[in-house]
Parts: structure tokens; C-alpha cells; sequence
């Protein structure tokens, strides 16, 4: 039983991120729950009992604000995430603004308040696999010198391709979705190494397919079985980091 640690899930007023906030209240956390709807988010933190901050993973103002307050953070869930109908420039730029810049800016933004030995999880998705992808996109997202700016730059190539419509040709996914969650492994696996000194582990997560508002109703798994996944690396006590899983074990890269 964990006791006396802080953690905090972004985007968690609903589905797996509320539940990732019982489950570890459950667990002895002092849990902050943070959504984009504040109105929302509040109801839900009082529902469970646990803090609630307003935080737009979007919104630099929002990011400041939190690490102002120079939280002392055990624990990091960037649970935050949307997935959109279609596939245009819009849905691009807005999938990936959420999804993996957005986890990015909060997790720079929060960096100096996760004390050393601390833990980051960005909840992914087996839908973040890499064999969708050109073997040269393969490898430059698994390169293991990846560096932070250049997975950006990565990233920046996918919306201009999408925006000159040879995307394709360039060997990517006809999904914003997809690729968003593939960056997000990839950042797992550079933030583990760049960490690596202050001690913190970070890794990955697929929870699977589950009932929720965007998983919809006939998803196999249900909330909580999803939530256990992110969970179970949110909660490691061992050295595990870099890493992409599911339910406990590696999963598909």
C-alpha cells in the first residue's frame, strides 16, 4: 500500500482517468483529478473525494498555473486524449495538439515538481503500433537517440504530409489517432533515458478496448480492467522503465 504519495491524472473526469483516480485512492494516494471541464471535473473529484485542478493539456496558462504551485508529485497519469470522426487537417493538428503535444507541454511543465525516484505513465494504445508505418518511419521512431525535438519534428512531418496530401507516400496512417498514440510510446522511451538520472521511471500503457465514451459500447473490457493496466505501472516500485505494456506484461511495439 502506497502512503503519503501524490499523484495526478490529467483528463479525469470520465472513463478510465476517473477510475485511474479511485483505483489509486484505493491504493493510500493523495489523487488530484484535473479535466478541461472544470464544472465537470469538480463533480467528479467530490464524487470520489479526491483534489481537483482545472488543467487544458492545450493551454500553456493552465500548464504554468499547475507548476506554479509547485506540487510535490509522486506520480504523473497523462491520461488526457480525444479521438475525432474524419481525417483533415483539423482533425490532425487537434488530435495531435491533445494527445501528444498536450502530454508532452504538461509533462515539461510538471517535470520540476515529480520528486526524484517518481513516476510518469502516458496511457497509449495498441493502436499505436508501429506496422502501419514505412520501415523509415519505424525506424526513426524507435531509434533509441531519439531526442524529444526531433520526435516533434517527427510529428510536424505527419501534419504536413496530411496537409499536402502525400502522407501516404511518405509512409504514414490515414489516422491522426494513430500516430498521436505511437508518439506517445516513443516519448515514454526518451523521457525513461533522459530521467534515467533523477531516478524516474516512465513508461507506457495500452489499456486495452473499453466501454467508455470514446470506446463506446461494444468494447470487451470494461472501465476498471483499464484502468488496473495504467494502474499497475502507475504503482511499479521496481526499476521498470521504457517500456509499453498492457495489463501487466510488454505489449506490441
Amino acid at each position: 500500500m502506497a502512503n503519503h504519495l501524490t499523484g495526478l491524472v490529467t483528463g479525469a473526469n470520465q472513463g478510465i482517468g476517473l477510475e485511474v483516480c479511485r483505483q489509486l485512492k484505493a491504493q493510500g494516494y493523495d489523487v488530484i483529478l484535473t479535466s478541461r471541464d472544470e464544472r465537470a471535473g469538480r463533480a467528479a473529484a467530490k464524487e470520489i473525494g479526491v483534489d481537483y485542478r482545472r488543467l487544458d493539456v492545450t493551454s500553456a496558462a493552465d500548464i504554468a498555473a499547475l507548476a506554479a504551485e509547485k506540487l510535490q508529485l509522486d506520480l504523473l497519469v497523462n491520461n488526457a486524449g480525444i479521438s475525432m470522426d474524419g481525417f483533415n487537417d483539423n482533425v490532425v493538428k487537434t488530435t495531435l495538439a491533445i494527445n501528444f503535444l498536450g502530454a508532452l507541454a504538461v509533462t515539461e511543465g510538471l517535470l520540476p515538481s515529480i520528486r526524484d525516484g517518481g513516476t510518469i505513465v502516458f496511457v497509449s494504445s495498441g493502436m499505436g503500433e508501429l506496422h502501419p508505418y514505412s520501415p523509415a518511419i519505424r525506424a526513426r521512431f524507435s531509434d533509441p537517440k531519439l531526442t524529444r525535438d526531433q520526435l516533434v519534428a517527427l510529428v510536424d512531418e505527419f501534419i504536413a504530409g496530411v496537409h499536402a496530401n502525400r502522407h501516404t507516400q511518405e509512409g504514414w496512417p490515414s489516422s491522426a489517432y494513430r500516430v498521436s498514440k505511437a508518439a506517445l510510446v516513443a516519448l515514454a522511451k526518451v523521457l525513461a533515458r533522459d530521467l534515467a538520472p533523477r531516478g524516474i521511471r516512465v513508461n507506457a500503457v495500452c489499456p486495452g478496448w473499453v466501454k467508455t465514451r470514446m470506446g463506446g459500447r461494444s468494447a470487451p473490457r470494461s472501465v476498471e480492467q483499464g484502468a488496473r493496466s495504467v494502474v499497475w505501472a502507475a504503482t511499479l516500485q521496481d526499476a521498470t522503465t521504457g517500456g509499453f505494456y498492457r495489463d501487466g506484461k510488454p505489449a506490441t511495439w
